[in-house]
């Protein structure tokens, strides 16, 4: 066996809960950058782009 772990097992301290969630958020965070306006952020003001985020994160949603 090597010191990372087997061809087939995972890492010694690899945490399969942790990724997963690690995941989720990572893959939540690449659906809100297809929206240009989120990717660019064009907007100045903090709460406008909070608004903008907030307007992609529902069309997301709604999408199923």
């Amino acid at each position: 066996m090597r010191a990372k772990g087997g061809w087939h097992e995972p890492p010694p301290g690899f945490d399969e809960e942790r990724y997963k969630k690690r995941t989720t958020v990572e893959r939540a965070i690449n659906r809100l950058k297809q929206s240009r306006a989120v990717a660019t952020r064009y907007d100045k003001r903090g709460y406008i782009f909070r608004g903008t985020a907030t307007t992609a994160d529902l069309l997301i949603w709604l999408r199923g």
